[in-house]
């Protein structure tokens, strides 16, 4: 049997390998990250100080700001840090805290998703039940709920992680530590990690693809059946920012984990990464707030408030 050194650091490759773009992409970085943390503080502090949006909507789409808050901040910090020193060296412990919240941050979001969409079915096709329906008691319980699953679901793949070695090497091919790439560079047999991923994970999205998408076929139909006016076609619109944010995410995560491995490439695969944890977590205040008309309302009664 063969001694293999069990190592303790792992390297990340980064966004570049090009030493003389490091600086222009820490300042677009830098520049996304800080647009990004101003939009989703802005919906937060929206939500919380106006209350013309004290309603389960924006309370659930609060949660969602918080969400892409904890998950922007989970590799970008890093990415600019690895950036500006070129180290991207990161410790064992250190790599599988981030796969613990990065899981527990998309996962989360993959379920309030749904629950936003389960909210549009209700605004619309049961105005009359909606506010017996979605009193704040059930909506705490729903965001509880959310914030649980996603804690247990990402707690189990991460203590099932923490049997995985490293020995040959310690490149992993990313900006920050996915459970994929750590996966391919594991000295351990993964089998076990892959068939959770497979079991739980199939479950968890099959789940929550069709409560995310389930609502809004019986809300299209619904809405079909209505005499068109302007008030069905303002019920749909409040929807379609949610739609776009739901699309963005679902086709960024389908796109980058259930692709053939014949067209894997590093670089593409990067690019995707950078997407869905960097670009994301900016479109989505930008997608509710540039399509919201109560969302431009609540920040002219702020900008009075406040500043005149």
């Amino acid at each position: 049997m063969v001694n293999k050194t069990v190592l303790s650091e792992l390297y990340l490759s980064g966004m570049s390998d090009f030493p003389h773009l490091q600086f222009l992409l820490f300042l677009l970085f830098l520049l996304i990250y800080s647009i990004t943390l101003i939009g989703n503080l802005l919906i937060i502090f929206l939500i919380v100080s106006d209350s013309h949006l004290h309603t389960p909507m924006y309370f659930f789409l609060g949660n969602l700001a918080c969400l892409d808050l904890g998950g922007s901040s989970l590799t970008t910090p890093r990415m600019l840090f690895d950036l500006s020193t070129n180290t991207r060296v990161i410790s064992i412990p250190a790599c599988l805290t981030q796969v613990f919240f990065f899981i527990f941050f998309a996962s989360s979001e993959i379920l309030l998703l749904s629950v936003m969409s389960y909210d549009r079915y209700l605004a619309i096709c049961r105005p009359l039940h909606y506010f017996y329906i979605m009193q704040w008691k059930m909506c705490v319980q729903l965001a509880l709920g959310v914030w649980t699953l996603g804690m247990i679901y990402s707690l189990v793949h991460s203590l099932i992680t923490l049997r995985l070695m490293f020995c040959d090497s310690n490149i992993v091919q990313s900006f920050f530590c996915d459970l994929s790439k750590l996966f391919q560079i594991s000295c351990t047999d993964v089998f076990i990690n892959v068939l959770l991923i497979f079991l739980l994970g199939g479950l968890l999205g099959t789940a929550s693809l069709l409560m995310t998408f389930i609502p809004y076929i019986l809300l299209f139909s619904t809405v079909i059946k209505i005499k068109r006016n302007n008030n069905s076609f303002k019920a749909l619109s409040t929807c379609s920012s949610h739609l776009t944010v739901v699309f963005i995410f679902y086709g960024t995560l389908i796109f980058s984990y259930f692709r053939p491995s014949t067209s894997y490439h590093y670089k593409a695969d990067r690019l995707i990464s950078m997407f869905y944890t960097t670009f994301t977590p900016l479109l989505n205040p930008l997608i509710y707030s540039l399509r919201n008309h109560e969302l431009k309302a609540a920040i002219q009664r702020i900008y009075k408030t406040y500043v005149l």
